[in-house]
């Protein structure tokens, strides 16, 4: 017997445990029950993830936990999101994320996706050595809210700079938030270049979104 309260308590342990099997199976149930898919989300598995963030950022949870959450989150989301898309739920905002042109490193850019995806934000990922005109179509033709760039590299670094330009010449600049991250961005460069904001972390990457897309 499915218990509505009990068993979805277990299914924020599970993703917060990364045991994606067991995320799936309680998700299943609790859908075959029918329970409404915008609380499982709102109330379990987003809070969840925002506990993973949480024991990231006092160092309990490492990288390796981060991915394994984010992988049980995302099965689990999987069940849902056809249930959400009939309903006619809408997402918290609509993130266009993407390695900048010219580097191709995407572990990073993918755990931010899945953290952000867990966050309860549409993703339309743009994958790696991503041109500032996709970019720029990802607001245009997509309707993205947030726009996040990923950079590994010094070198690749001034595509971001670019990209930022591109969106202002496309005249799209105003109707979206750039949030840039990767291992050798700053503030700092954030600040120079014009972004709305920087974030060192996944989990970080959330927060200030979230901060972002509420204003």
């Amino acid at each position: 017997m499915f218990e509505p309260m009990e068993d979805l308590k277990q299914l924020y342990d599970a993703i917060v445990d990364g045991n994606a099997g067991r995320a799936k199976t309680l998700t299943t149930g609790a859908v075959a029950e029918g329970m409404n898919p915008q609380e499982i989300l709102n109330k379990y598995m987003i809070p969840a993830m925002d506990e993973v963030g949480r024991r990231f950022e006092i160092n309990e949870y490492f990288v390796p936990e981060l991915l394994i959450a984010a992988r049980a989150m995302k099965g689990a989301l999987e069940i849902l999101k056809p249930l959400l898309t009939a309903t006619g739920a809408k997402p918290v905002g609509k993130v266009a994320i993407g390695t900048v042109k010219g580097d191709l490193h995407d572990i990073g850019k993918n755990l931010v996706s899945a953290m952000l995806e867990g966050g309860g934000f549409e993703i339309i990922d743009l994958g790696v050595d991503v041109t500032p005109d996709k970019f720029v179509a990802a607001v245009k033709d997509r309707g993205a809210d947030v726009v996040a760039l990923s950079a590994l590299l010094t070198t690749t670094m001034p595509s971001m700079k670019t990209t930022i330009e591109g969106l202002k010449e496309a005249g799209v600049r105003d109707r979206v938030k750039v949030i840039i991250g990767g291992a050798p961005v700053t503030q700092k460069y954030a600040d120079e270049i014009g972004a709305d904001g920087y974030a060192d972390n996944a989990s970080a990457a959330v927060a200030l979104t979230r901060g972002l897309v509420s204003k």
